[in-house]
């Protein structure tokens, strides 16, 4: 693959490791963030750019991985934005929203960008802070085919699903039932480490037998872990994960249906937020199921 420029705009838990997967692909890096840039990435060669403006005129491709709706669409039409500088420079370009955000807000800035002659993907991801490290995210696409083709050399620099689910929109929407499930999943592999221990058996050998049978799943592999060993340190924070179930239960309300298990999970999150755990992991909503049993993981029944 030849070397491409390529423009990324929002270097945090996630951006940083999945821009320097691109910038070990060989490619030619500019990057925007508000955060303080991380040393490895200046490390990699990245031209750093004083707006998402700039790094829309110098780059080809412009990603972008921010943490809401609001922040994509100040970053992408709000001054000294990506459309601003795209206004400045050739048509052509492609801009690729990886933020997980509102799937017809998303539609909307789709519209936006394709008017400006330029081409769009929302491409949301899954797998958190150690998936954009190893380069296996999955990642859901929306858009057209053949610009997916186009930027399909890219994605597969970062992850290793990458599926092209529909049109505009339809990778947020696929992301935004990923988030149901991870929820959900979290949720239940709280409430069944925590009955196991405060029932007075050893959590974490619940959790090796049960890695062996029809219960086995990623979260107990990863996130029971996290919770029988206390690791809350954010991969991916309570914070972000509120926002994701907010906009599915929105969405859920626009579409006239009901999400239940959706709506408990995001209460018990909810509840780690009150106690101040909101920027902790995700697999800390544990300590709402732990706070509703008066026991701990590991403590005594």
């Amino acid at each position: 693959m030849s070397q491409r420029k390529i423009g990324f705009i929002g270097l945090g838990i996630m951006g940083a490791p999945m821009a320097l997967r691109l910038a070990a692909g060989g490619h030619q890096l500019f990057v925007h963030t508000r955060s303080q840039l991380r040393e490895e990435v200046r490390a990699a060669g990245a031209t750093v750019c004083a707006s998402a403006a700039e790094v829309a005129r110098a780059a080809d491709i412009i990603f972008t991985m921010l943490p809401d709706t609001p922040d994509v669409e100040r970053v992408l039409f709000g001054a000294g934005g990506v459309a601003e500088g795209l206004k400045d420079s050739a048509l052509g370009k492609t801009v690729v929203d990886m933020s997980s955000i509102a799937p017809i807000a998303t539609k909307d800035f789709a519209a936006r960008i394709e008017a400006a002659g330029c081409a769009w993907l929302d491409a949301p991801v899954s797998g958190g802070e150690v998936g954009a490290k190893a380069g296996t995210l999955t990642i859901m696409v929306g858009g057209q085919q053949a610009v997916f083709d186009s930027i399909r050399p890219l994605f597969e620099l970062m992850g290793k699903n990458i599926t092209l689910v529909g049109g505009a929109g339809a990778g947020q929407t696929c992301k935004v039932a990923n988030q149901i499930i991870v929820a959900l999943n979290i949720a239940a592999v709280s409430e069944a480490l925590v009955f196991a221990s405060k029932a007075g058996a050893d959590p974490a050998k619940v959790r090796e037998a049960l890695m062996g049978g029809f219960a086995s799943s990623r979260i107990l592999e990863v996130h029971g872990e996290r919770m029988i060993k206390r690791t809350f340190n954010p991969g991916f924070r309570i914070a972000l994960h509120q926002k994701d179930l907010n906009l599915a239960l929105q969405s859920a309300k626009a579409l006239k249906m009901a999400l239940p298990g959706t709506a408990n999970a995001a209460q018990l999150m909810q509840a780690c937020a009150a106690q101040g755990d909101e920027q902790l992991d995700h697999s800390a909503l544990v300590r709402a199921l732990e706070l509703l049993a008066n026991h701990e993981l590991g403590g005594s029944a």
